[in-house]
């Protein structure tokens, strides 16, 4: 009996840490067809080393009956959007879960696209 329960908790805490890791990602999306907005003061070492990064970083709301949220980027203007990340954690994954689905907590980093003359 005692070796049954040890198996279930080595597998409960196995399924536990698998769920943590696989909820933790981000996914990045680059235009090849333009340069990003330079920042020279910035002392960055990640990805946006050099780059004019903007970052939002808030909770959403969404009605049961939406299907979708679209949030305006107005930083940009007219050039465009160069790279955008979005995050998802676990802890975004867990407050979806208690509220639903209509809860959302959204991590993006955008780079604007350098104007052209």
């Amino acid at each position: 009996m005692k070796s049954i329960n040890k198996t279930f908790v080595k597998w409960s805490i196995t399924i536990i840490i698998c769920c943590l890791f696989s909820s933790c990602y981000s996914v990045r999306l680059k235009n090849v067809y333009g340069d990003p907005m330079p920042d020279p003061v910035s002392d960055r070492t990640d990805f946006y080393r050099m780059q004019k990064v903007q970052e939002i970083d808030t909770v959403i709301t969404i009605k049961v009956t939406d299907k979708d949220f679209t949030m305006l980027l107005k930083e940009c203007g007219t050039a465009g959007i160069h790279t955008v990340e979005y995050r998802n954690t676990f802890g975004g994954v867990l407050l979806s879960a208690v509220t639903f689905g209509r809860k959302r907590r959204v991590r993006v980093k955008y780079v604007c696209m350098k104007p052209t003359n």
